[in-house]
């Protein structure tokens, strides 16, 4: 397999926080934007020479769309000039539906951004309401409608799960609105963080228990199979394919450089980030100066571990060859006693979670590799 790498820019702006959000942002301003385009270029331009191939580019945030085409394509123009980007190279944007328009749509999509992964979250009026967002579900009818017709071939959808007042029939609603016009579905659980007004006024009080929350889950994973998507990771479905190739790499634990403050990275074998400091990064000459170091990383049980989340699961001879002399004879055992209660699947090329082990994943991935830590 020919190694290549991603690169993720965080965009930390937003109209207004989400009040379930813990991702870094402020509200947006245009001179701040002309400052973080600026001080992104640098960091692009600062970077380190790779001699591997750029396959992927993220811009996420935030709402990275805010800052209109012209910033995001002297961005992306930058990186083209600094690494060598391959000629199937995905470019994905995430969107707002409150925040889109079809003109820089129709730029973007020329500039040759391909790929466009939108905020949705419910296709229901009242729980767009509580979740604080600020479309409504027809607009987010009309910014796929948007996308498709500016060119846009590959398109995701975000479904929060296990949020205040969600039924089996709402994600039914969802999946009928979205899965014909969508390639990409991401299905995620709602967690309430700490210090977010979502936090601060207990909303799990109000969200389904840990029970029903499985019992929507469930209902996701089997409407959007009988829709056609295939769940290839816990909370991502895609058609023909269409798998994130950029969120992927995390879970294949490759390598990823990431631009912008709370921005994450692995590289060279160890784990990096940015600080929460959008002054600092837009001061800085150098902004990698800033660079901080968290761990090392990619060892074989956090490469395990990253991978039991895909369908496709740990492939045995794919993990001979990166972590030669890796005994699995333990992980076997352990995955033996899972198969009976239905939480694995395990053959001679393979072990991977069964979708009843997704629902209890991080207790039965840690049952198979507790001893590797």
């Amino acid at each position: 397999m020919m190694r290549s790498f991603g690169l993720y820019i965080h965009i930390p702006f937003c109209r207004a926080k989400c009040p379930y959000c813990d991702f870094y942002s402020v509200p947006f301003q245009d001179d701040l934007a002309d400052r973080y385009t600026e001080a992104v270029l640098r960091a692009i331009h600062c970077a380190a020479d790779s001699e591997l191939p750029l396959d992927s580019i993220y811009f996420g945030g935030g709402t990275p769309v805010l800052m209109g085409a012209e910033r995001l394509l002297a961005m992306y123009d930058a990186a083209k000039k600094k690494f060598s980007v391959t000629a199937d190279c995905e470019i994905t944007l995430e969107a707002n539906p409150a925040a889109m328009t079809l003109e820089d749509l129709c730029k973007l999509r020329q500039g040759g951004f391909n790929r466009i992964s939108i905020g949705v979250q419910s296709a229901v009026d009242e729980q767009l309401k509580t979740l604080g967002r600020l479309h409504s579900a027809a607009q987010a009818r009309e910014s796929v409608e948007l996308c498709r017709i500016a060119g846009f071939d590959n398109i995701s959808v975000d479904l929060m799960l296990a949020t205040p007042g969600q039924t089996e029939d709402s994600i039914r609603t969802f999946c009928h609105t979205f899965c014909p016009v969508v390639e990409h579905i991401s299905a995620y659980l709602l967690k309430v963080e700490e210090g977010t007004p979502f936090g601060r006024r207990h909303m799990e009080r109000f969200c389904p228990d840990e029970e029903r929350s499985a019992d929507l889950y469930l209902c996701a994973v089997n409407e959007l199979k009988q829709q056609g998507f295939e769940q290839y990771e816990i909370s991502n479905f895609a058609k023909d394919g269409k798998y994130s190739r950029h969120n992927t790499r995390y879970w294949d634990c490759s390598e990823y450089l990431g631009i912008g403050p709370a921005a994450h990275s692995f590289w060279n074998g160890e784990r990096r980030y940015f600080e929460r400091d959008l002054e600092a990064f837009l001061s800085a000459e150098n902004p990698w100066t800033l660079w901080q170091f968290d761990d090392k990383g990619g060892d074989f049980f956090e490469y395990a571990m990253l991978r039991l989340r895909l369908s496709a699961g740990l492939i045995f001879s794919d993990c001979a060859e990166r972590y030669p002399g890796v005994d699995l004879s333990f992980l076997r055992q352990q995955a033996e006693q899972l198969v009976k209660h239905d939480l694995v699947f395990i053959d001679e090329n393979h072990i991977a979670l069964t979708v009843k082990g997704f629902l209890v994943s991080n207790s039965v991935i840690w049952n198979l590799l507790e001893q590797y830590d």
